[in-house]
């Protein structure tokens, strides 16, 4: 529901007929939406993310490091709450610029420090909900308690991403900070904007909140992900 909300929103930056290279794309479910409708659409994905078994869309495995398709391949490349995965983000740019044709730019879905702030927030409460959950009694069956709910608290509670910490996180996913981040790779943003919906990391209010009301809070509250299309810097 989140997800297609946001593809909404993204595929207007991409001109009709254009290739598309889709970063981190997991099960493939949005680039399968977004070839659905009209775009040449490649995915790639690392092999240990989890989803392999779940693939909606032919998704080619990497290693995390060299994108596997030659110079100048793509007119656009795509990202969704990805590169705050990625320990290396200058390499991986360096790698995007590589792929981009000439005039070709990338589109970036990133979380906020509103998105951070809202999710440390409900930390206790969803940590509260986990321990009561199914899963958790599941967890605790096989590997045994309370070894199962400390492993799964102990990752509930940390960092999201591959820098920082869960306090360093509220000023690391800010928008200004990912404007450095990208300048200093030699992306310049091009245009930026919220997406403009509130959700948490922890999911708290599940699907019971419609999309309508998650634009509506994050009118006040703030957008948990924002959108950023950079292009390369000439000469850099």
């Amino acid at each position: 529901m989140i997800r297609a909300a946001e593809i909404e929103q993204i595929v207007p930056c991409f001109r009709p007929g254009a290739r598309i290279l889709e970063i981190g794309a997991g099960t493939g479910q949005q680039a399968l939406e977004i070839s659905r409708l009209g775009f040449n659409v490649e995915a790639i994905e690392i092999p240990s993310s989890g989803y392999r078994d779940a693939r909606v869309f032919p998704v080619i495995d990497y290693e995390g490091r060299h994108i596997p398709f030659p110079d100048e391949s793509f007119d656009f490349v795509f990202s969704s709450n990805v590169l705050e995965h990625v320990g290396d983000l200058s390499a991986l740019n360096r790698e995007i610029r590589r792929v981009l044709r000439p005039d070709g730019v990338a589109v970036h879905v990133l979380p906020t420090h509103a998105w951070r702030f809202w999710t440390t927030l409900t930390l206790f409460p969803a940590g509260v909900r986990y321990a009561l959950s199914r899963e958790q009694a599941q967890i605790a069956t096989t590997i045994g308690p309370p070894k199962g709910l400390l492993h799964k608290l102990k990752r509930h509670f940390g960092r999201h991403g591959e820098r920082g910490t869960l306090l360093s996180e509220h000023w690391l996913f800010h928008p200004s900070r990912w404007r450095r981040a990208f300048r200093a790779d030699g992306f310049e943003p091009i245009e930026e904007r919220p997406i403009g919906i509130l959700y948490t990391g922890n999911m708290i209010f599940g699907t019971n909140l419609s999309i309508a009301r998650r634009r509506k809070l994050a009118r006040f509250m703030g957008s948990s992900t924002r959108l950023f299309v950079v292009k390369p810097i000439a000469g850099r």
